[in-house]
């Protein structure tokens, strides 16, 4: 017998967190749910918009997340058990250079947006790259015990705009329950995406998304934590790379430095503008810590997937 999934449909979604919100559904421990989830400019970008759209939005409507879900007998001190299951494929997604957001902001003052496609099991970012589908929900939170709104942008210990591309169907997520119910909330889908989401956007989608919901008492968490099948990271990791650095005393410094260093390599090596060299780095390329430890310098990395470039 199939099991039962529960719906939260996309017109019930907020843009803050606020454990004040009436859930949107109430569900057993163990039950599955599919959201219903809207793209993170909420429908004010489409497939036929420009970048004059990226200027106009509206910052009141970004990062809606779908729900809350409140799941019978999770209390404070418990963990809610977050298990992907599935997502529907979506069609296209966009990626933006949003003035004022982004590792490089101050960089990039005008606004950006490219439209992709998605064809089978790839991501057409342009005529000549392409990307692995890997849709993952970029934002899984719980609510605050901290009463009133608060923004959905920044991550906390229970979750929230977290971007680990990693959250794939088999990975599961460990939250610490901060109020009874949990009201777990999801949003902000996307098709790709690198670590570090250095441009602030990645390939970012509305995208059906399906989950089981888990009370686990037996575990105790300060922050979020992961769980990842054997051989995901690694079917990841199949393409060779190249790997530009940022080297110095300031760890967000050495970040930028390798995004610099990895834009520059992206113009002088494939001929690619500064505006679309960062936004690719931001969609499929992962920014690393390579060491913490030799004082006065640390280093990072940008490393970029060469598989992604196409005859």
């Amino acid at each position: 017998m199939a099991a039962t999934i529960h719906a939260v449909h996309a017109d019930r979604l907020h843009y803050a967190w606020d454990n004040a919100l009436e859930p949107a559904l109430r569900v057993s421990p163990g039950e599955q749910v599919r959201l219903h989830v809207r793209d993170a400019s909420d429908g004010q970008l489409g497939p036929d918009s420009t970048a004059a759209d990226v200027s106009r939005l509206d910052f009141d409507r970004v990062n809606p997340v779908s729900g809350p879900v409140y799941v019978e007998g999770a209390r404070p001190g418990d963990v809610l058990a977050v298990e992907i299951l599935d997502f529907a494929r979506p069609s296209w997604g966009w990626t933006a250079i949003i003035p004022g957001f982004g590792l490089l902001a101050d960089e990039f003052a005008e606004p950006w947006l490219r439209i992709s496609t998605v064809d089978g099991d790839r991501v057409r970012f342009s005529d000549r790259i392409g990307l692995p589908l890997r849709p993952f929900p970029g934002t899984l939170g719980l609510a605050s015990p901290e009463p009133g709104p608060h923004s959905i942008l920044p991550p906390s210990r229970f979750g929230g705009n977290v971007d680990c591309k990693h959250l794939t169907p088999g990975a599961v997520l460990y939250l610490p329950v901060g109020v009874e119910g949990a009201l777990f909330s999801l949003g902000d889908t996307h098709a790709a995406q690198g670590d570090g989401e250095v441009c602030g956007t990645a390939i970012e989608t509305a995208m059906e998304t399906t989950v089981r919901l888990d009370v686990r008492r037996d575990l105790r968490l300060d922050a979020p934590q992961v769980d990842l099948p054997r051989g995901l990271v690694a079917d990841q990791s199949t393409s060779p790379y190249r790997i530009c650095t940022g080297v110095g005393a300031d760890l967000l410094e050495a970040s930028r430095d390798a995004v610099r260093a990895g834009i520059a390599w992206l113009g002088e090596e494939h001929g690619l503008e500064r505006e679309e060299a960062y936004a690719l780095l931001s969609v499929a390329a992962d920014l690393r810590i390579h060491e913490v430890v030799d004082a006065p310098n640390w280093v990072v990395g940008i490393c970029t997937p060469l598989a992604i470039f196409e005859p």
